[in-house]
């Protein structure tokens, strides 16, 4: 258990440093979408590079987000009902949630996308708008995201484990894990 908890501990690492800077990535496409909109309204000035800029920033605010938001329990859930059962049932429907459905879900889509984002990048796939960027990177980033969030389930997994095991102790206010 060691072993995993460490891993756990790496995978929880990565997903923070990718989520703080992901956070930044909001300032960012307020910025631009700001700029972009004096631009198209102030100096009747538009680009397809500017629009498709704030898309790709928003679509990689989720993307890359997704792992940050679980490791945090901050997705959605029913908490009405989640929050009524205690903290062993919680953990149990935590391990049966991702087993059942968040990992084979990430898994599917990392699949399914994986030949697709690789076609775009092989074929440097760009907009078909003029001034348009490049359609890859976008693309990439789909399964780079789940492939994120498939390790952070896989974490938080070992985690709702050791607790059930006793080796770990849950947080009640965030349901985060501690030593």
């Amino acid at each position: 258990m060691r072993l995993l908890l460490g891993l756990s501990r790496a995978i929880d690492a990565l997903t923070e440093a990718i989520g703080k800077l992901t956070v930044w990535l909001v300032l960012l496409v307020a910025l631009l979408s700001a700029g972009n909109a004096i631009m198209r309204y102030g100096f009747s000035y538009s680009s397809n590079a500017y629009l498709e800029a704030q898309w790709y920033l928003f679509s990689l605010i989720f993307l890359l987000g997704g792992a940050y938001a679980l490791k945090h329990n901050a997705h959605v859930r029913i908490d009405l009902i989640f929050g009524r059962f205690s903290q062993r049932t919680q953990a149990w429907i935590d391990v049966v949630g991702t087993v059942l459905f968040l990992l084979p879900m990430a898994v599917g889509v990392i699949y399914l996308s994986w030949p697709w984002a690789m076609n775009s990048f092989l074929g440097k796939e760009m907009s078909p708008d003029v001034g348009g960027l490049p359609r890859w990177p976008i693309k990439l980033a789909l399964p780079l995201g789940f492939a994120l969030l498939t390790l952070q389930g896989i974490s938080e997994l070992i985690k709702r484990i050791a607790y059930l095991t006793g080796h770990l102790q849950l947080v009640e206010e965030e349901r985060e894990v501690v030593e």
